[in-house]
């Protein structure tokens, strides 16, 4: 199943946490890398007393379902020293997102796919739109139709 995972950063070395997240990616069991979108930087949302964040989109081919997956990604998360404070949108050492999981549609308390936030954040939709232009979005639609309404002049690509 086609998977795109959303991978951010903001302490540390933010560039070195997305790379290491990249790079990790590929020992997930049952999975593999079809592509990586350029890290952005942009400001953080929410609370704006914190560093800027490093953002990038990976695409996984996987077998694992959406569950395994997300338990997956909590152990690198975990792997790379987060602790999960229940704050949100506070600063992180690593966050790991599945943002689509095939043409799954969920809407449970801890996981919602297509992601919640991915029609209205750009340092989503931009790397996304990066990798995959053409994508169309379980329920939403088109991604280029998304971008429309997003202003994505706060974002600088990194590379």
């Amino acid at each position: 199943m086609r998977s795109y995972i959303g991978i951010g950063s903001n302490l540390g070395d933010p560039v070195a946490q997305v790379r290491w997240a990249l790079a990790a990616l590929a020992g997930i069991p049952l999975t593999r890398v079809e592509q990586v979108s350029s890290l952005y930087r942009n400001p953080p949302m929410g609370p704006a007393d914190q560093p800027d964040y490093v953002n990038a989109v990976a695409e996984l081919e996987t077998e694992l379902d959406a569950r395994a997956l997300l338990a997956e990604l909590h152990h690198l998360e975990a792997e790379a020293g987060r602790l999960r404070d229940g704050q949100r949108w506070g600063p992180r050492l690593l966050d790991l997102d599945i943002l689509l999981h095939g043409r799954e549609q969920i809407d449970e308390a801890d996981l919602t796919i297509p992601h919640v936030g991915l029609p209205r954040r750009a340092f989503v939709l931009y790397p996304l739109t990066e990798i995959t232009p053409s994508l169309d979005i379980p329920g939403l639609g088109p991604l280029r139709d998304l971008l429309v309404g997003v202003d994505g002049s706060d974002l600088i690509r990194l590379g």
